[in-house]
């Protein structure tokens, strides 16, 4: 067997089989003689059972295992290494099949772990806040390879055992998500698969964009996925200045994106916005961010700037920060201020690097 075309997806020897959704390996199933529900039965094996050969595949016929091991493998991200911090956080550094690398955060919280991954290698958005963006956009991640890393953590916390359950996921790594748009959709649907997929709710999984005004219609149509919008500013001129995004998507525009974003009853967009010493943090910037916001569904989360080597920007004092949520909340917006885990590894908000070399 030399390969075999689906549709747009070429399928050479040794294909991550992670990269088909559930759908192409029905078809590819079909082509080759074979029932197609042993699609479920695979997806099984390989996302809730962990397996990492098809031989291990005991309930399915050994000829159906050495054909699907002759088109496919179970490929798993190399762990180059793994930083806890002081907190209990845990930054993972995974080589890719190509050499470039990417970072993923474990971030324990009261009662479960909220896993925060990458959706790019690097970013071509260039916000002036985010040590990712310095080193610029490298590639996308294939929707085998953002699975991958809930996947493999999954599979890192109960070899540790970890009694806190992983249940919350956040594309908030590196990158921006709807840049990514098939790929993060396609990695999603194996995500929340709640049959043979890795069964995660969509009400515990959090896209959070810059503001890739197009998209968004599209995220709320095709999923039930919590929207988290980078926000930052609330004029025009200070987001120019630290999101690029935003002089081809000014607030008007993302304004009235989320207005109409598609949302569940009771559901509410998530407006994250980091707090800079003398950018974006005075009393004035506070009462024009609840005026901006107040004919969308939102809440805010505050989260101070996490610094970082070779930023001019500083964190603004406790005092500022408070004052800032005070403002909001006599506003009736729900606020939580969001103080970043990982801080002593590099792995809080804005701190993950898209180039690593091995340690």
């Amino acid at each position: 067997m030399t390969h075999t075309e689906l549709g747009s997806v070429s399928l050479e020897p040794a294909t991550d089989i992670k990269e088909l959704t559930r759908g192409e390996l029905h078809s590819w199933l079909q082509t080759h003689g074979i029932a197609a529900y042993r699609a479920g039965q695979i997806l099984k094996w390989i996302y809730l059972r962990q397996a990492d050969t098809f031989e291990a595949m005991t309930d399915i016929a050994k000829d159906i295992r050495i054909l699907l091991s002759s088109a496919f493998g179970i490929r798993r991200l190399e762990k180059v290494s793994v930083e806890t911090s002081q907190d209990g956080s845990r930054k993972y550094l995974f080589k890719l099949h190509d050499g470039n690398y990417v970072e993923t955060v474990l971030i324990p919280e009261k009662d479960h772990h909220t896993l925060c991954i990458s959706s790019q290698v690097g970013c071509a958005q260039g916000c002036a806040f985010c040590l990712t963006a310095r080193d610029g956009f490298i590639r996308n991640l294939t929707a085998g390879e953002i699975i991958a890393q809930v996947r493999d953590v999954s599979r890192d916390t109960d070899s540790i055992n970890n009694t806190e359950q992983l249940r919350n996921i956040v594309f908030m790594g590196m990158g921006e998500p709807l840049a990514n748009y098939r790929n993060v959709v396609a990695a999603l649907d194996i995500i929340a698969d709640n049959d043979s997929g890795l069964r995660f709710s969509t009400r515990r999984i959090t896209v959070s964009t810059a503001g890739l005004v197009p998209r968004l219609a599209d995220l709320g149509n095709n999923t039930d996925v919590r929207l988290a919008v980078s926000l930052n500013a609330a004029d025009n001129s200070t987001r120019n200045m630290l999101m690029p995004i935003n002089r081809k998507y000014p607030l008007e525009e993302l304004m009235e994106a989320c207005r109409n974003y598609d949302m569940k009853p009771r559901s509410r967009i998530t407006f994250e916005y980091v707090l800079i010493k003398g950018i974006n943090d005075s009393p004035e910037h506070a009462k024009s961010l609840a005026k901006l916001l107040r004919s969308v569904k939102g809440k805010v989360n505050l989260i101070p700037f996490n610094e970082h080597q070779g930023s001019a920007f500083r964190r603004p004092d406790d005092s500022v920060i408070l004052q800032f949520r005070e403002i909001l909340v006599r506003n009736n917006y729900t606020v939580i201020v969001r103080h970043s885990k990982g801080q002593d590894i590099s792995a809080a908000c804005g701190q993950l690097s898209a180039v690593m070399r091995e340690r």
